[in-house]
Order: structure tokens, then sequence, then C-alpha cells
């Protein structure tokens, strides 16, 4: 065997796996969706002040993203199904990042609220085809530490975004305008490296048939288990919206927190999160199972969301929100991923994990507006945060029910 070709054989012994690189690109995209999302939080005073708005108008401007953004979950999901995941995804995500620009420069409460419309539709078609893509490409042992990894996309980028908003606003003195351009051209970079390096199986009639039965849409609501994974993400999504949406507000206007702290102070929960993720994730893969992580998980994410108001200090405050990163829904979020892959055939992923998305990410339409109206009747947001508490409580309650095999591919 000559030189070069024992130089290729090593070569393409030491070639990335493509799961990987889908695992790298899709943590990117998180950042940038979810820096999108945070980018608004810590300026919301500033467009208070600029529009003249309400609490509640305020919830508003957060809930009709998430209204775009939850309605498009199940269509994106099945088309991803049947067209291809890559078609779906990454037209919405060009969409994301065009119009993450034009919020900046909306000069209305109406195009503002039109901007936040489109740009929620547009990250929309993620999900469903994301997860579609890499529960099929990541091997079954690494499943929950891969989608953890993945996720922690989402916490990077929500300290990315609160970071960055604060930073350019009540640091630099600029705009609230300016924090929106600034996270426009990376994702519109992201979104086309998405489509030029990740792979996706190529499907075909006969390939269903081969490897897996495609089910109605309508079978999905007869699977017992993923029923009761989509009333605990249902649950833990509304606690953790009402802290991404109003977190930077609270501590401003009910701990006296300067504006230019509060971003990096709410970023803690994104921070924390990553290494409980994949702490949980790991253990996930290794016990074969999911539900003894969520019913650990779960009743400290309870216990932190109530220490948020109860603690008198600044101090007791910080150590609530980093019990809640460590144990909140970022890190729940791999293990019910993982319980969602193993519950259906691959050929139904897009359909599943988008329905799983549109029930969890509801919550997120009803918990900035309806936190903002607590604030408005009561002048605290202390009542909303009790009121996710309880939400927990019931999605814990439902998991008791939650019935699993131990997976047979078990990291030793």
């Amino acid at each position: 065997m000559s030189h070069s070709t024992n130089e290729t054989v090593i070569n393409a012994k030491r070639r990335i796996p493509a799961w990987c690189i889908t695992i790298f690109l899709f943590w990117l995209g998180w950042i940038f969706m979810y820096a999108d999302r945070t980018i608004l939080n810590p300026v919301m005073g500033e467009l208070e002040k600029e529009f003249g708005l309400s609490g509640t108008q305020l919830g508003v401007l957060n809930s009709v993203f998430y209204f775009s953004y939850a309605l498009l979950q199940v269509p994106a999901g099945v088309l991803g199904d049947r067209i291809g995941r890559k078609k779906v995804l990454v037209p919405g995500f060009l969409l994301f990042g065009a119009f993450t620009a034009v919020t900046g420069w909306a000069k209305s409460w109406s195009t503002l609220l039109c901007a936040r419309v489109v740009t929620g539709a547009g990250e929309g078609t993620y999900y469903g085809p994301q997860y579609g893509i890499s529960s099929e490409q990541i091997p079954k042992k690494y499943r929950s530490l891969g989608s953890a990894i993945i996720n922690s996309g989402m916490a990077f980028g929500i300290a990315l975004g609160l970071m960055t908003s604060s930073w350019l606003v009540f640091d630099l003195g600029h705009s609230w305008r300016m924090p929106f351009y600034a996270m426009a051209v990376p994702s519109l970079l992201t979104g086309l490296a998405i489509w030029w390096f990740v792979k996706e199986k190529k499907r075909s009639a006969q390939t269903v048939a081969a490897g897996g039965q495609k089910i109605r849409f309508s079978d999905l609501f007869k699977n017992r288990n993923l029923l009761l994974v989509y009333l605990m993400v249902f649950c833990s999504l509304f606690g953790f919206f009402v802290i991404l949406t109003w977190l930077p507000y609270y501590l401003q206007n009910e701990r006296g927190i300067p504006g230019s702290e509060t971003g990096f102070i709410s970023s803690l929960v994104a921070w924390i999160s990553i290494p409980g993720a994949l702490l949980f994730s790991s253990l996930s893969d290794r016990l074969g199972r999911r539900k003894p992580l969520i019913l650990l998980l779960v009743p400290l994410a309870i216990l932190s969301m109530i220490s948020i108001v109860w603690m008198p200090t600044m101090t007791g405050v910080i150590v609530a929100l980093c019990m809640y990163g460590l144990v909140g829904k970022l890190a729940l979020d791999p293990v019910l991923i993982a319980l969602v892959a193993d519950s259906v055939d691959e050929h139904n992923y897009g359909s599943a994990f988008g329905l799983f998305n549109f029930i969890g990410m509801s919550s997120s339409i009803l918990a900035p507006i309806i936190a903002g109206m607590v604030r408005d009747i009561t002048g605290s947001l202390a009542a909303s945060f009790y009121f996710s508490a309880a939400l927990l409580a019931v999605g814990l309650f439902g998991m008791l029910f939650l019935k699993e095999k131990k997976t047979p591919e078990v990291i030793l």
C-alpha cells in the first residue's frame, strides 16, 4: 500500500463524525435563537418609556412572539418529516435573522409587534426538524448527552443576549435598538452554515417501509408516555418563561438592582444550567432510564422557584437562581427530549418533537402576559413565581404515572 493511500486511510479515521458537526451547528443555532429572545428583556424599561407601555403590553410583546413560534411547531415538524427537515428549518432560520434586525428598526408599536410575530414564526421552524435530524444521527447511547450539548446553546444564548443587551445599552449608552442589529448578522451566517454542513438522511417510501412505521399524527395522542411528557414540558416551560421574560425587570424594580447588573445576574440561570444539563443527561444515559432523574429534578426546581421570592437578601436570591439553573428547565429538557425519542419511531421524530414543543411553548404564550397582568393588578411579580411552582407540582404528579423500560444500550 502506498504512502498516499495510508495517509488517506488515516485521515478518514480522524475525520470528525457527521453527528458531531450536527451537534455543534445546532448548538450554535440555539445560541443565536435564544440571544434574540433575551436581548429584549433587559431593555423592557426603555421600551416602556419610549412607547408608553403598560406591564400587560410588555407581556403582549413577548407573547405574540411565542404565539407565532408555537403555531409553527406542528406544521414544521410534519412538513419536515415529509419533504426534508433542512428544507423547512433553514428558510425559517434566515427569516428570523432578518427580522431580528427589523425589530431594531421598528419606529412604532404596531411595527414592533409585527416584527416580533414574523421573528417568532421564523424560529418556529427550528425545533421539530432540528431534533428530528439530531435524534436520528446521534448514537442512542449518547442521546441524552448529545441533546444536552445542543440544548446548552440555549443557556449560552440566554447569557449572551442578556449580557450583550445590558452592556450595549446601559454601559455603552447605545439605543435599545443596537442589540438587535448586533445579533442579526451572526444569526444569518449560522443559518447558512447549517444548510451547507449538516447532513440529512434521504427518505423514500421504501426507506420508511424497511426501517420503521410512519404513523398518523393523531396516533401521537394515544401514546401514554408522550402525553405525560407533554404535560411536564408545559408545566416546566411556564415558570422558565416567567423567569426569562420578567426576571431582569423584577430585579430592577422589586429588588433594586441597577440595570447594568441585571443582565449578569439573570444570566446565572443559564450559566449554571450547562454543567447541570450535562451531568443529569449523562446520568440518564448511564441509567438507561429517564424517570428517576425527572423525579429528582422537578421537586428541587419547585423549591428554587419559591425561594426566588422568599429569600430576603439578594445573596439568597442569587443562590435560588443558581439552584434553578442547575435543576430547572434547561437541565430537565435533554431528559424529556430523550424520552420523546425513546417513545416513537425515528420516522415520526419531526411530528413528535413539533407537538412536544408546541405544547411546551403554549405556556410561553401565556406566561409573559399573565405575569404582566399580575404585576398590574398586585404591583408585584411574586404571585407569578408561586403559580409557576404550583404548575411544576402538577407536572411532577403526572410523571408518577410514566412507564418506561430500561433501554438496552447503556454506557457502563
